[in-house]
């Protein structure tokens, strides 16, 4: 039996809180987080019935880290970084080989660098698995919608980020051109260069997400903005949008006043076995994980005891081998979720059908 752990905090401080303390829904945010300074990281779960297609099983746990995203970018960096390796070690004492950072806690500092040097077992972000299942979303959305990825604009926003300037070099090599955003004029230029070198014909780059949306068919968001980015004015119609961010890039309004635009959360995978039961409402169908616990898990399945992916970079070739990883051991993608809710043929087609309506009306008013 392989073993792992999982590192999750609360990304909203209110309703994740009330989960475990119901009393919470009634209190400030900024109180529960105060009393989220006073609280032990500490086991939540524990995860069971995972089976890969060569037979290998797997066990693990979610430790759940007690600091939200806006505690975690404003609360002292080594402060942040002992709460998380605290989560570590009891994944460690659990029997956990390896463990993985959920949302924040693998985007907060230096990806994971300093957390790995002080774990006591290995330690990975899961973002080369969520890069490859980002990528896969997204253009298979966007051919749902009619389009291939050759004739279609991609905007990648947070392209300077792991997860980012990798989606942005895989899929500027095969769009018809791609804008990439970010806050930062230099990193965006090194970037740049690295799609151009990849294989990008028309790559361009803006500090404005505005700019870099308004002509996007295919768009891969994944900040680290506490706040959405991405809002219903932003998006031309029949716009794919794969949001990968925790907390969400894309406004809830976008669903609300949008029904031409597609809004899908990247990474959520087909975890292998008859009977996986995490032990824990995250959201999602039986059965179902973010990418990078599932980079975690089959890293335990197959062994590999060993900090795959950390850093602020992530590679091209790490991607693949994940990609692979999966294939072979039974992990796949789930199907889409937008906001919560799974992604129907219904849902696929009434977008199609609002698309063409908007465009038709531009075109009327043109």
């Amino acid at each position: 039996m392989k073993r792992f752990a999982f590192v999750i905090h609360p990304i909203d401080a209110r309703r994740d809180t009330s989960r475990k303390y119901p009393i919470a829904r009634y209190l400030p945010e900024r109180l529960i987080e105060f009393g989220l300074k006073f609280t032990s990281p500490a086991k939540v779960s524990h995860i069971t019935g995972i089976r890969a297609k060569d037979g290998a099983e797997a066990e693990g746990w979610f430790i759940a880290c007690p600091l939200t995203p806006r505690q975690m970018l404003s609360l002292p960096l080594d402060y942040v970084y002992r709460r998380i390796t605290e989560a570590c070690r009891i994944g460690a004492d659990l029997g956990a080989g390896i463990v993985g950072l959920g949302a924040f806690t693998s985007v907060v500092g230096d990806g994971g660098v300093t957390i790995a040097a002080n774990s006591p077992i290995p330690v990975t972000t899961g973002n080369s698995y969520t890069v490859a299942t980002a990528i896969e979303a997204a253009v298979d959305a966007n051919e749902k919608l009619g389009r291939t990825l050759a004739e279609s604009s991609v905007a990648v926003i947070g392209a300077t980020g792991s997860i980012g300037r990798t989606c942005a070099m895989v899929l500027g090599a095969e769009a018809k051109d791609i804008a990439l955003a970010g806050r930062n004029t230099s990193r965006l230029e090194e970037v740049a260069d690295e799609v151009r070198a990849a294989g990008g014909q028309s790559v361009s780059s803006t500090t404005d997400i505005k700019k870099a949306l308004e002509c996007a068919d295919v768009v891969v968001t994944v900040t680290s903005a506490v706040d959405a980015v991405v809002h219903p004015a932003d998006l031309k119609p029949g716009a794919v949008v794969c949001d990968v961010a925790r907390p969400r890039d894309v406004s809830v309004r976008v669903a609300k006043e949008r029904p031409d635009v597609l809004v899908i959360e990247g990474g959520v995978v087909r975890v292998p076995g008859d009977n996986v039961n995490f032990n824990f409402n995250f959201g999602f169908e039986p059965g179902t994980a973010y990418a990078c616990m599932s980079e975690t898990i089959m890293l335990a399945l197959a062994g590999r005891y060993e900090s795959f992916t950390l850093g602020k970079t992530v590679s091209v070739e790490q991607v693949r081998e994940t990609q692979n990883m999966a294939n072979r051991l039974g992990f796949e993608l789930a199907g889409y979720r937008s906001f919560e809710r799974p992604v129907t043929e219904d849902t696929i087609a009434r977008v199609r059908q609002a698309a063409a309506d908007a465009a038709l009306s531009r075109s009327s008013n043109a």
